[in-house]
């Protein structure tokens, strides 16, 4: 019998999952049992592309579920637009599930029907520089990689050969390589805002880099997971005291850096500079909406206060788009990175907007996407 806050070391029973899934699997035979059963209706599940890139798909098919065993991390994506009006599971990093957590606050997501399976995450890289990252600072043909892993604060590729080579996430990152600047400063390393928190920090022993360490968040948690074991697709086990113990050393240790990092990145700025500083941050912006269009906070679609205020014969230092959506966002925004991914102007919008941010909700011990607790803000236009 399984319960919430249960700390368990599983794998999928399958073979061929367990063998080509990261982590024995898991993850995939949950999904893939949930979808076979009927606790849901669809599953989200990311495509391989290479070694590099995957995209998410909904799929109500087990064998694309199964298929997609073994795909590498993605940048962040906004997952909720999969959950819309479906019955549906997915898994997703903790700025993933934190997104899908502020479109359920507003209404745009049943967060009953929508199962979170989260994945520890140390931190994603875009998929062009990591392979000149391969080549200049690993020696590593981009194609022989297999599989990455972060371990005692190295980045880790492993290749055809069964080789690995690591090196230290600050040396890279000091080169001017490594993890997505937002993931540098991000704050949640393992997912406890998701419905099961997954990932294989603190899998010890022969059970090495073949099983997942999973920790039962609430009641959906538990009925995923149970219905993975009774579909037969995985086997548990208690997780000893070292295991726990060790999964919580490496995420203080992932937390550290990030708390470094956001000491480097978030300077004080004297109040009479501060919104000489914003104008000047957005003073390339070319009112393209992109940041706006991939929002996973953003719930208004084009009839909202950051468009309508808005005239580009304005002669505001700083537009009204980007005065609204300061104040808009400043209890709701995640720190995900996908603005700044988008930006063609090359804008640090989301350490812009972080900055913004990180004042009211420090004010509020409110962290955005953890829970479902009502944003000190918040206001959301009735449909």
């Amino acid at each position: 019998m399984v319960e919430v806050g249960d700390k368990v070391i599983g794998y999928s029973t399958d073979p061929g999952v367990r063998n080509k899934g990261a982590s024995g699997g898991l993850v995939t035979a949950i999904l893939a049992a949930a979808l076979e059963k009927g606790l849901v209706e669809e599953v989200v599940v990311l495509k391989h592309i290479n070694e590099y890139e995957a995209i998410p798909i909904i799929t109500s098919d087990v064998e694309d579920v199964l298929a997609s065993a073994g795909s590498m991390h993605t940048v962040p994506v906004n997952l909720a637009k999969y959950a819309v009006g479906k019955n549906v599971a997915m898994p997703g990093k903790p700025c993933d599930i934190r997104g899908v957590i502020e479109q359920a606050k507003r209404n745009e997501v049943n967060i009953d029907n929508t199962y979170l399976i989260g994945l520890n995450c140390g931190g994603t890289m875009y998929p062009v520089q990591t392979q000149e990252m391969l080549v200049n600072m690993y020696d590593i043909d981009p194609e022989d990689v297999t599989g990455e892993n972060i371990e005692k604060g190295n980045l880790i590729f492993r290749t055809k050969s069964g080789e690995e080579k690591g090196i230290s996430i600050d040396e890279l990152e000091e080169a001017g390589y490594g993890r997505r600047l937002s993931c540098r400063f991000c704050d949640v390393k393992i997912p406890v805002n998701a419905d099961l928190a997954c990932g294989n920090w603190g899998v010890i022993g022969e059970l090495t880099g073949n099983a997942t360490f999973c920790e039962v968040m609430n009641e959906k948690g538990v009925r995923l997971l149970e219905n993975a074991i009774e579909a037969g697709y995985i086997e548990i086990e208690p997780a000893s005291e070292k295991a726990i113990a060790i999964r919580e050393k490496v995420n203080n240790v992932m937390l550290s850096m990030g708390e470094k990092w956001s000491e480097k990145v978030f300077t004080e700025i004297p109040d009479k500079e501060r919104t000489q500083y914003y104008m000047e941050q957005f003073a390339d912006c070319i009112n393209c909406g992109a940041c706006k269009e991939v929002c996973p906070a953003c719930t208004c679609g084009e009839d909202s206060k950051c468009t309508m205020y808005h005239n580009l014969e304005d002669n505001y230092r700083m537009s009204m788009f980007h005065m609204v959506r300061l104040m808009h966002l400043s209890d709701s925004c995640i720190g995900c990175g996908q603005c700044t991914d988008v930006c063609p102007a090359d804008i640090p919008v989301t350490t812009i907007f972080r900055r913004f941010a990180d004042k009211s909700q420090k004010k509020y011990n409110y962290k955005a996407g953890m829970t479902l607790e009502r944003p000190p803000f918040l206001e959301v236009m009735p449909r």
